[in-house]
């Protein structure tokens, strides 16, 4: 069968200012709100627009004359408006952003019909949004703009938000497990959102005018501050099925189709699997094996003292080698499920072959239970980089986080020991198993595979969703494409500016970045008693 010819898609967006543009109409600004509208619509209408010779303008600004918003009322875009100005505007104040009493709102029916006059045609009372402007005393957040892209807030550790989150995230987990992907990522977007206010949210009527918060995120939220819980997560983490699919996404190797088979055949725990006597493969046996030990949460020292395990290998096999941790722990978090490490050489080209000489070192040292090493498939074309199959990256494998590898069994707690430093083992079985993931990079790729590396999931889909949307590129953990100039940037011109107001400096080549997943096997006596220090992990 010839495979379907995946869709080119042109996303040509960009947040230039409208000096570059020229405009048929200088008179007139227009500020589409993608509130209810949706990214993906709000940038259709505006290439549209522009297309037309109107000037359509993708941030707010004293400028503006013409808010357009679908599926909203007046009270609600004036509330959006109050908190973009921080309230200034209904005193007729000048803040930054455009003034409220200034611009038309209007609705969706007046830009379509100018649209298909070519024209922006006079506006009626039936284009005007009716506000009839009332809020309860005491509930104003104090949130002067809330960006749409959850890659330009902070997003704090710790946070005012905590029960709101935790609802939103049983929901979003539900949904993954689930396969329900645009479901997951709706929930997870409006988590991000509450994470970043800075303050407790008392009320919904706080929320109102706020991006990434759809009907159903609402609708719990509501429910969780009137009643303290919300009855369809009650419903979740008390269900069967969800209390199944957890456990047995929990096996290491095993993923959400397998465990849904698994489910329907009556099997919900581990110990179930166990004694049905399904034939597993090498990695869902491992994982059956070590199932406790890979589902504790891995701490900052013992990643720490992996770090000294994985820097002492690399260093046996390539001198100079720069070793990073990345992952949640570079994110400032104190635990994680895994620990990951990103390798590099300042010599361009010395770091081919290094994964398979690691993973020789660490088998021969006693280290290895189980591995598989994956070859990058990323090739530059010259129509630029094709969209991967997922909205990762192609040594990235986040749809099926528990890959298959093969194991290798033994005692080895003294070698272990010894490379910690340390020699306090008592019994065959004073190691834990942990799971560790090791990508090569090439050096002029580094940055790219940090910022990849680093995570979230969700900011950085996030941030490749601003690239395409805003700056008309395309953001990968391998290399940055302008798709305006077509060409891949390269270290003399390379200047992209992300959220934090970083910039990255490097020349992008083909070659090969290389994972590999092991399990190691940790002493945990060395471990309570070695106190490590912090590893390194700034930005090289």
């Amino acid at each position: 069968m010839v495979p379907l010819k995946r869709r080119k898609v042109n996303c040509s967006v960009t947040s230039d200012s409208s000096g570059d543009r020229t405009s048929k109409f200088p008179g007139v600004v227009i500020f589409l709100l993608e509130r209810k509208m949706g990214a993906s619509r709000r940038a259709f209408l505006t290439r549209l627009g522009r297309g037309k010779g109107f000037n359509i303008e993708y941030s707010l600004s004293r400028s503006i004359t013409h808010i357009v918003s679908e599926n909203n009322s007046g009270e609600e875009v004036r509330t959006w408006l109050d908190l973009q100005t921080g309230g200034q505007g209904r005193e007729g104040g000048e803040g930054r952003t455009a003034r409220p009493g200034s611009v038309h709102l209007l609705d969706i029916v007046w830009y379509t019909e100018s649209m298909h006059a070519g024209i922006p045609v006079i506006i009626l009372d039936r284009h005007r949004l009716q506000v009839g402007y009332s809020q309860k005393p005491g509930l104003e957040l104090a949130v002067v703009s809330v960006p749409s892209y959850a890659c330009q807030r902070h997003t704090p550790l710790l946070h005012h938000n905590t029960t709101l989150t935790d609802a939103l995230s049983i929901l979003a987990e539900n949904a993954e497990l689930g396969e329900n992907e645009g479901r997951g990522v709706a929930f997870r977007r409006a988590a991000a959102l509450l994470k970043s206010l800075p303050q407790e949210v008392r009320g919904a009527e706080q929320l109102r005018g706020l991006p990434c918060l759809g009907e159903h995120s609402l609708r719990v939220i509501k429910e969780v501050l009137e009643d303290g819980v919300s009855h369809e997560v009650e419903t979740t983490t008390h269900s069967e099925q969800f209390k199944a699919m957890k456990a047995l996404t929990g096996i290491f190797g095993v993923g959400a189709k397998t465990a849904d088979r698994w489910f329907r055949e009556g099997i919900h725990t581990p110990s179930d699997l166990q004694r049905s006597g399904h034939t597993l493969n090498r990695a869902q046996r491992a994982g059956l094996q070590y199932y406790d030990e890979l589902n504790l949460p891995v701490t900052k020292p013992e990643a720490v003292a992996i770090g000294q395990i994985v820097e002492r290998a690399v260093h046996a096999v390539l001198p100079g080698a720069e070793i990073t941790l990345i992952g949640g722990f570079r994110r400032g978090k104190q635990t994680g499920h895994d620990v990951d490490f990103l390798i590099t050489h300042p010599d361009e080209g010395r770091e081919e072959g290094l994964m398979r000489k690691v993973v020789s070192w660490l088998e021969a040292q006693g280290f290895l239970l189980y591995q598989k090493t994956t070859g990058n498939s990323y090739l530059e074309s010259k129509e630029g980089p094709a969209r991967p199959a997922s909205n990762m990256d192609r040594f990235e494998r986040y749809s099926h986080p528990l890959p298959q590898t093969l194991v290798v069994v033994g005692d080895h707690a003294q070698k272990v020991s010894w490379v910690l430093g340390h020699s306090q083992c008592s019994g065959p079985r004073s190691w834990r198993a942990v799971r560790v993931d090791l990508v090569v990079s090439p050096y002029s790729q580094f940055a790219f595979a940090l910022l990849g590396w680093t995570g979230s999931k969700l900011f950085e889909r996030e941030l490749r969703r601003w690239a395409v949307h805003e700056k008309a590129m395309t953001l990968s953990s391998h290399a940055l494409y302008d798709r305006k100039r077509v060409r891949t940037l390269s270290q003399t011109h390379t200047h992209f500016k992300y959220c934090s107001g970083s910039f990255l400096y490097y020349q992008i080549r083909d070659k090969l970045i290389t994972q590999v997943r092991v399990i190691l096997k940790l002493n945990l006596y060395s471990l309570i008693n070695k106190g490590a220090g912090e590893y390194n992990t700034h930005m090289k």
